[in-house]
Formats: structure tokens, sequence, C-alpha cells
């Protein structure tokens, strides 16, 4: 090779040598600014809240996943520093804290890992952010669509008064349960719990006519064919059959970002139609055989997202069954409903509602109401006897 030839090759290798050393700079530089979670190829950090509205007071978890493993961290609700943490060596963490007093409304909460450069100023590593809504209590916002407190309430019983927006059951809350068929509107009661998908506005409508508070049955915890938003449901978040539920299958409430727009939207549909309170249903999957690992706590989690939804629409919420559990959820729900909690003797796990002064509902089936009126009675809890098909054709209520 002659010299010029040599000369030029070893000029056009020196170009080369530094656009790439540039291009290595630049990439560095990008790098730097990335996003968390995208330059150092880890999972982006989320959050989850339970609930995630409330009034000033409320108890709120944060449940971080994504984070620096073994770094500390802090949680900040809207200016101000509501709760610290240390990332697990998976980068997760949990922490509670209270609302404080100071604003209403939307509020951004972040969670955050922080570093301070040479020069004082803060550098993010890892961070995410959500919104929590606090809700003003005795507020006007979203008023519960039935029958006034104070105006002379529908027969049968107390028609409870309103807080938050929202209808407060009384603790002697005399009801009727009917999800299937034509709805027999004719029971002299407080309130009427039916179907959300089944029955219309206009029924809802007619039942406040007559004085009485209507309940929302929705299923938050199983797949459920044929019901409208079904498909909606991805095959991912569905697990084991339901036991004698011919096509339900337990959902995974671990998955909340998935599951959070499609019951928001039932809840939303419940509150469109004028109910006042939401029955939501499958609440206890963590003690049955899903197909997934649920833990107490991811079940807690979800159950009290799903109450702190609720009340955000101006509605009640009651605890379905679980009453393992009623201790940490009282405190989120304005009452109980429970399935046959003499016949397998788990009434008592209600207790703390009626310490405070909030609603038991309890039906049982096989048994005649003459087995458990008594006790119900003696306990405070308001018993019934109903089918099991629900379906208006059994009725006997121990009040």
């Amino acid at each position: 090779m002659s010299v010029g030839r040599c000369a030029i090759l070893g000029w056009v290798l020196t170009r080369v040598y530094r656009v790439a050393v540039l291009a290595g700079g630049l990439a560095a530089v990008v790098a730097g600014f990335a996003p968390a979670g995208v330059a150092e190829g880890r999972p982006k950090p989320r959050l989850v809240l339970a609930p995630l509205s409330g009034p000033v007071g409320t108890r709120v978890a944060v449940r971080g996943a994504g984070f620096r493993p073994r770094m500390k961290g802090r949680v900040v609700l809207g200016a101000r520093r509501v709760a610290s943490f240390r990332a697990t060596r998976r980068g997760l963490f949990l922490v509670k804290f209270v609302i404080p007093a100071g604003r209403s409304g939307q509020v951004r909460l972040v969670a955050e890992q922080v570093v301070r450069g040479r020069h004082g100023s803060l550098r993010r590593l890892r961070w995410a952010k959500v919104h929590f809504r606090i809700v003003a209590r005795g507020s006007s916002v979203l008023p519960a669509g039935g029958p006034g407190a104070g105006s002379g309430g529908p027969p049968g019983g107390s028609p409870g008064g309103s807080a938050g927006g929202w209808w407060v059951p009384p603790q002697h809350l005399t009801w009727y349960w009917q999800l299937q068929g034509t709805i027999n509107n004719g029971e002299p009661v407080s309130a009427y719990d039916i179907d959300g998908f089944d029955n219309s506005a206009s029924e809802v409508a007619a039942l406040h006519g007559q004085g009485k508070h209507v309940v929302c049955y929705v299923d938050v915890g199983t797949y459920e064919p044929g019901r409208p938003d079904s498909g909606k449901l991805p095959t991912s978040a569905e697990g084991a059959d339901v036991e004698g539920w011919p096509g339900e299958k337990w959902l995974d409430v671990r998955q909340l970002g998935v599951l959070e727009p499609i019951m928001t939207a039932r809840l939303r549909m419940c509150r469109e139609k004028g109910f006042d309170a939401v029955e939501p249903d499958n609440m206890d999957g963590y003690e049955n055989k899903t197909g997934f690992p649920i833990t107490a706590q991811q079940q807690l989690a979800y159950d009290e997202w799903v109450a702190g939804e609720a009340h955000a629409l101006g509605m009640a919420v009651f605890q379905k069954n679980d009453g393992e559990q009623t201790a940490q959820l009282v405190s989120y729900f304005d009452g109980a409903l429970d399935e046959q909690c003499n016949q397998y003797a788990e009434c008592s796990n209600y207790r703390p509602y009626l310490n405070a002064g909030k609603p038991v509902l309890n039906a049982e089936y096989g048994s005649s109401s003459g087995s458990f009126c008594a006790a119900d009675n003696g306990a405070g809890i308001m018993g019934a006897r109903f089918g099991l098909e629900l379906d208006g054709t059994t009725f006997e209520p121990c009040w």
C-alpha cells in the first residue's frame, strides 16, 4: 500500500474513532436523563393506594414496587411529607399514614428516592406518582340519590343520616334482597338490595318513590360470564373456577391496575342509576382456591380500595362476607352483609360493626327462621331467611 493511501486510511480511522467517542458520550448523557427504570433496565416504579379517596383523617396504605433496593425514600402528599420508607431487597415497600388537614379535592402523591449532589441540589433516582381525592366531610358533592334523611323516612326502620356526601345506614336497617326475577318492590322495609346490571334507573326511582334506599349488587372479585363488560377482563386476571357457579372464575385482585378501570366503571354505573349504596360481592378470594397466591394483606388493600371508590362516588358501601378481616375493614365500610353466619358460627366476627353503631345484615338459607332469629335479634343483627336463588320466592325477616 502506498504512503498516500496509508495516510488517507489513517485519517478516516481517526474520524470514525472520534464519531464513536462522541456517540458514546451522547448515549451516556441521554441515559443520565432517561426515566428511572429505563436506563438501568429495571421495572418502572409503581404505586398502589388503598383507598383512593376519603376525608381528612382517613388512614391510607401506600404500596410501592420497582424502587431501588434497600434505599430510603419519602412519600409526599401535595407539598407535605407524610411518610418515609426503606425499600426491601426486591424494591418493595409498604407505609401507612393519615390524611392531614389543610385542603380538599384531588392531590398528587409522590413516592421518591433522592440523593443530594455536591452543591446541595436533590436528584430523583426512582419515583412514581398517583392521585388521592380528599373529600370534605359533610360536603354536598355527589349527594346520595335516595330519600333525604329527616324527611319522615321509609317504613320499617330508621332512614339513617348522611356524612361525607353519602347515605349512612342505621344500625336497625330493615332490608330485602332479590338478585333474580322481576323485583317485588312491595316489601315494607327501609332498603332494597338488587342487581346493578339487571335493574334500570327507573326501577331505582320507583323504590325511591316509596321512600326506600337502594343497594347496588355488583361483583368485584370474580369473572361472571354474560355481564356486559365481562369481555374487558383479561384472561391473565382470571383464575380458578368458583365452586358451585359454572363459568365463574376468581379474579387476581393483586392486579389493581387491570381491575381498577373496570370496577370503577361498574361503581359509576350504580351511581348513574341512582343507587344509594353498593354491595361488592366476592371480596374474600384470599380464603378460597383462586389459583393465585393472594395474601390477606393484598385482599385488604383491594377491599379498602373498593370502599374508597364507592365513597368517592357518593355511595355507602357494605362489607360482603370476609368476617375474619372485619377489625381492619370496619373503619372503611358503612355496614356488613354476611351469608349464613349462624350456620357457620361466624356472627361474632361482625361485632366491631355493631359496636360502631353500624348495621350487620345476615342472610340464612336452609334453616327455618325460628332457628336463628332469636340469636340475631339478641345480638342486634338484622337477619332474614331467603331462598338460595334470591328470586323473591322466600323472605322471612326476623324483625
